[in-house]
């Protein structure tokens, strides 16, 4: 966390060493936000589906964007029932560009969350590689029709492991601690202010805001423009 901070501080014009504030943190008992260690499974895999290849074998690297996307479901716990979010992500960016919530894990959500993130991305995606796990989202008819007609290739890792889609599983990790325990207590009321709540996390501080070490402490968009600019 010292060194999020101290690239914070380094954005807002303040000169201070890495050190100095790791020290100053520790003086002052500040500390991350832990994660708790709960959770609730949510794949649900249909035996009688076709399965995709695994065409990323826990490699998790891009050198570009739209060439790797891994997508996967969680779970938004509020006091009127779980509301489902899937997300699609780019692994070159780690940017979160597709994203549906609903109150039902039903095959809809996961297809609209791949409509936004090819929306996103101007419809230009033909060889895009989409990989998720092996939940009966992922292996079903309605999914496989809109991946082929934007000209993406399934791949599927290993059902209920995390290691096989570790970079979806980490953005989880920290929309929980962050948003759910941090800001929420765990749980938020219902899913109308679960949904307003989600949304701002990731598009106005995830996507723009939050710095990721792996990206040299740039949040997604910036890293993402940064890499279009030189390109250009």
């Amino acid at each position: 966390m010292g060194r999020r901070v101290h690239a914070e501080l380094a954005d807002l014009g303040v000169r201070v060493g890495r050190k100095r504030v790791a020290r100053l943190m520790r003086e002052a008992d500040l500390v991350g936000v832990s994660r708790r260690r709960w959770r609730i499974g949510t794949t649900q895999r249909d035996h009688s589906a076709a399965l995709a290849p695994d065409l990323v074998d826990r490699q998790f690297v891009a050198d570009r964007p739209n060439e790797l996307w891994v997508a996967d479901v969680t779970y938004v716990p509020t006091l009127t029932g779980w509301l489902y979010l899937a997300t699609v992500l780019d692994v070159f960016s780690r940017r979160v560009i597709g994203w549906s919530m609903a109150g039902d894990r039903k095959t809809q959500l996961v297809v609209d969350a791949v409509a936004m993130a090819v929306n996103r991305r101007g419809g230009d995606v033909a060889g895009v590689i989409h990989h998720s796990d092996h939940g009966g989202e992922y292996t079903s008819h309605d999914l496989e029709r809109a991946l082929r007609a934007a000209g993406i290739t399934a791949s599927m890792g290993s059902v209920g492991d995390c290691f096989d889609n570790g970079m979806a599983e980490s953005v989880f990790a920290t929309l929980k601690t962050e948003l759910f325990i941090h800001e929420h207590g765990g749980r938020f009321d219902n899913h109308h202010q679960a949904r307003l709540a989600v949304f701002d996390w990731i598009e106005t501080f995830y996507n723009r805001k939050r710095k990721h070490s792996a990206l040299g402490y740039l949040p997604p968009e910036t890293f993402e423009t940064n890499y279009l600019t030189t390109a250009a």
